[in-house]
């Protein structure tokens, strides 16, 4: 039986702390950026965690 491969797209878009938890980059923080305040713009460059049965389906996808 062949290798399971891991989820590439998940891995370029998700990764891994230290401590085993999720990151993530929030979405619409890349462009418009003109039209958006300048609180709402700081907050989106900075990166979250995942949490729940998300974060769990990510990792099986990264960690496959």
């Amino acid at each position: 039986m062949p290798k399971m491969k891991s989820h590439r797209g998940a891995c370029k878009r998700f990764k891994t702390t230290a401590s085993g938890k999720i990151k993530r980059e929030r979405m619409n923080g890349s462009h418009n950026l003109e039209h958006k305040n300048r609180k709402r713009t700081r907050r989106l460059h900075q990166s979250t965690l995942l949490l729940g049965k998300k974060a769990k389906q990510i990792k099986r996808m990264i960690l496959a």
